[in-house]
């Protein structure tokens, strides 16, 4: 790679990453970083993947005190995220470059759409939702989470704001413990979807490298600052 590319693809996954940990949407500016070097659409969003992973993980360790539940009380839903991630990434692996070349666009639209009116999502699914703060283990928030994660795992920008959406809906309103859950079960999606990108090769490793690791000091210190900031603050970015 040229130190252009190099200085590209890290800026925009620093950024990505950093904003992951807090609204999301991330990967709205990485990917196209990564096309623009010259990465075939496919290796680009599984390159894309696998860097937003690494910053994920980054993130969700300065989260934990915020997740307020025992890590198992998310099992439920990290099966499903599981389960859809495999799916969304097998089905990408199994979509053309050409195809998935002339995707990009629909994709990207609904990303931007995302991304735009994210925060007015949240703002409805918070008014409009049903059941307790712990009740994450219905079968219309599980069946929903399945399907956000089959999104993650064949492109997943916007994939954040979609999960703070529907935590929305399960009743879950505090924006902390909402944006925890999402950057944890987030990890899951990215992290399992990475193991069908690395059996096929889809990576591109030279690209992965440089974005991973810029991803990991954005996330970190994305993190950090979303916990330092006021609540009223963490209300404005999320919602």
């Amino acid at each position: 790679m040229t130190p252009q590319a190099v200085a590209l693809i890290g800026a925009a996954a620093f950024v990505a990453s950093g904003v992951n940990a807090g609204a999301g949407g991330g990967s709205f500016i990485s990917f196209p970083a990564l096309l623009a070097i010259g990465i075939a659409p496919i290796n680009a969003n599984a390159t894309n993947n696998t860097a937003m992973w690494l910053g994920g993980v980054a993130s969700a360790s300065a989260f934990r005190r915020e997740l307020g539940t025992p890590p198992r009380t998310l099992l439920p839903m990290f099966v499903v995220s599981i389960a859809g991630s495999v799916a969304g990434a097998l089905l990408l692996l199994r979509t053309s470059n050409g195809f998935f070349t002339q995707l990009i666009p629909v994709l990207l639209l609904i990303a931007t759409v995302l991304f735009i009116w994210g925060p007015a999502l949240t703002r409805a699914s918070q008014r409009t939702r049903f059941g307790s703060s712990l009740d994450i283990e219905s079968p219309l928030g599980l069946a929903a989470q399945f399907g956000i994660s089959v999104y993650g795992g064949f492109f997943g920008a916007a994939m954040g704001i979609l999960m703070l959406a529907l935590f929305g809906l399960l009743g879950i309103t505090d924006l902390r413990r909402a944006n925890a859950f999402k950057v944890l079960l987030s990890v899951a999606v990215n992290g399992v979807a990475v193991i069908p990108f690395v059996i096929a090769r889809a990576i591109a490793w030279d690209a992965a490298f440089v974005a991973g690791a810029c991803a990991v000091a954005g996330g970190y210190l994305g993190a950090h600052l979303v916990k330092r900031l006021p609540g009223d603050v963490v209300r404005v970015l999320v919602t």
